[in-house]
């Protein structure tokens, strides 16, 4: 305890960049995934291909897609963009094929129900289609936030500041107590991102606090 009250502000700086490192892919890659998962579910043809190079992606081991990043980006190797980037594209591989089948489950009863209330296609999209596959994308953002603050840490061993530099400088200094912070630390900011994503699927999807009620 005593490490960590002298070393709290350092922690609390990882913390913060650990967050930031983490904000940007979760919510870029939901943005993305949500219009490619609609094209992979409405049209045939593109459905393999973007399925495909999606489960291809998230077979990239996470530290080589670091390394490269700087090379297909121009960037330096030590630049937090790199990550971002590289978290995102994961966010997308792995959201894309739950925001697909999602958009499957939607009974085909209720699209034709509302093409004949007179909703263009457009509207079906937005006020039939995906509120009602919202609670498996919200399920599949739950996974995809935990796995992408877990993979933050991984920016460290190049240099990307993070909660991950707990591990590296704890393990380099045979030290457990400043890898069991970074562990917990980790820990917490998957379990807050949690109950955020929780706390808008309610506020999205009141019908199900009904069904829970009930």
């Amino acid at each position: 305890m005593d490490w960590v009250i002298a070393n709290w502000p350092q922690i609390w700086s990882l913390t913060l960049s650990h967050l930031w490192l983490s904000l940007p892919p979760t919510i870029i890659g939901l943005l993305l995934a949500l219009p490619l998962g609609w094209l992979a579910h409405r049209f045939g043809a593109t459905r393999g291909v973007l399925l495909t190079v999606s489960g291809l992606l998230y077979t990239i081991p996470s530290l080589p897609l670091f390394i490269i990043m700087p090379l297909l980006l121009g960037t330096r190797i030590l630049d937090p963009l790199n990550v971002v980037i590289a978290l995102t594209l994961y966010a997308v591989a792995l959201l894309l094929r739950s925001v697909t089948e999602a958009f499957d489950s939607v009974s085909n009863d209720v699209r034709q129900s509302s093409i004949s209330l007179g909703f263009s296609p457009v509207q079906r999209v937005l006020r039939v289609e995906l509120p009602l596959a919202l609670p498996v994308v919200i399920a599949a953002m739950r996974v995809v936030s935990a796995s992408t603050i877990s993979l933050v840490s991984v920016g460290s061993l190049i240099g990307v500041s993070s909660l991950g530099y707990l591990f590296t400088n704890g393990f380099q200094r045979n030290f457990p107590t400043e890898i069991m912070v970074g562990i917990v630390g980790t820990i917490l900011l998957a379990g807050l991102f949690d109950l955020i994503i929780v706390g808008i699927g309610r506020v999205l999807l009141p019908w199900s606090r009904v069904k829970e009620a009930s």
